[in-house]
């Protein structure tokens, strides 16, 4: 009995990480986007180093998701 209780928080400890982790990286490239928009808009002839700075941020967002997949498939067992 308490196995079973073990293993449905653990499934629901999955999915809230996985969640939160897809939660975050919307945001973060979100930001990055606006971000890159904003400097772009202001200023056309920064549109290539701006985007360079555009793939780190969104990259490190993309990260935090992926730990969060990792932390996910702990949780499982898998």
């Amino acid at each position: 009995m308490i196995e079973g209780q073990i293993s449905q928080m653990a499934h629901l400890g999955a999915g809230i990480a996985i969640g939160f982790g897809a939660i975050g990286a919307g945001l973060g490239i979100g930001f990055a986007t606006k971000g890159l928009m904003d400097a772009v808009s202001r200023q056309p002839e920064v549109a290539g180093k701006a985007f360079g700075f555009f793939l780190l941020g969104a990259a490190l967002s993309e990260a935090c998701a992926l730990y969060a997949f990792v932390i996910a498939f702990q949780l499982l067992g898998k």
